[in-house]
């Protein structure tokens, strides 16, 4: 009796920080942005997506990956204060990328939820071709 109950003591130990919450969470306030139509020879585009720290601890985004090199991402470094608001700037450029789009940029952060992703999308709309 008293080895059972040393192995089903174990076994809680051992799942106990799978199950364990550092506290902080990030909620963002949308996961997807759409461009509608953009000028190939417009230039690069940006949307800012927010998130806010529902949870009660500093969450820190630890990195911010694009699916392309033809989309770039930029975040806060420091840590974000429980209550507070922070943006993941994601820059696309449509130059020599005609048609439809679609693409992802994996936000990692230290919060309950580790991944998050984000999407832009949009139809770029081809330069003219004057002779």
């Amino acid at each position: 009796m008293k080895r059972i109950f040393l192995i089903t003591l174990g076994l809680i130990l051992c799942f106990l920080p799978v199950c364990a919450d550092d506290g902080a969470t990030a909620t963002f306030e949308n996961r997807l942005h759409d461009f509608g139509y953009i000028k190939e020879n417009g230039g690069p585009v940006s949307h800012t997506f927010v998130l806010t720290n529902t949870g009660s601890k500093p969450l820190i985004i630890v990195d911010a990956t694009a699916s392309c090199g033809c989309t770039r991402p930029e975040f806060p470094t420091k840590p974000i204060k429980p209550g507070k608001k922070a943006k993941v700037k994601v820059t696309f450029n449509p130059l020599g990328r005609p048609g439809a789009f679609r693409k992802t940029v994996k936000v990692k952060t230290t919060g309950t939820v580790r991944h998050t992703t984000l999407v832009i999308e949009g139809t770029v709309t081809p330069r003219s071709s004057k002779k």
